[in-house]
């Protein structure tokens, strides 16, 4: 088999309806638009939920009680074998992760995780290790250090 054997398999490929050919194509008269009416005329949208100006389902059921979403707290992961990229002793930050994006985006902060290998002894600065991580950092000698973060504050993008 070559390149030029290659096709695709049948049924793969299918032709455009192509609109308004007259009435003998099947596609004529309304061009597969229905009758008369706001979704016939062209440029013409209804936003998802949209019920003709009845009030939406969704702000007819009431919203009340506990939701979790509002008090997780999302962190940016970083594995343990990522961090070989410092040298051996070296300090581990925030910032210095970011500058050789290990840690990009928005989060309250950084988790280091223990997937893959350590090779060198370092200090860590993270907000969160888990039990893997801190073991693998600390077998060869190295601290984890652990950043508070205010309340309020963000990380940056």
């Amino acid at each position: 088999m070559r390149l030029h054997d290659l096709k695709p398999r049948p049924g793969a490929k299918h032709r455009r309806k192509r609109l308004g050919q007259g009435e003998s194509s099947g596609h004529g008269k309304t061009s597969g638009r229905g009758g008369k009416g706001q979704t016939a005329r062209s440029g013409s949208s209804i936003r998802i939920g949209f019920e003709g100006g009845q009030m939406p389902l969704i702000r007819r059921i009431p919203k009340r009680g506990f939701n979790n979403a509002r008090h997780t707290v999302t962190y940016i992961p970083v594995n343990v074998d990522a961090l070989n990229e410092f040298d051996n002793g070296a300090r581990v930050d925030e910032t210095a992760m970011r500058s050789l994006g290990l840690a990009n985006g928005r989060g309250a902060g950084i988790k280091i995780l223990g997937q893959g290998e350590l090779t060198k002894k370092l200090t860590v600065n993270a907000h969160s290790f888990s039990a893997a991580a801190r073991v693998k950092i600390e077998g060869l000698g190295g601290t984890c250090e652990i950043v508070v973060r205010k309340k309020g504050e963000s990380t940056p993008a």
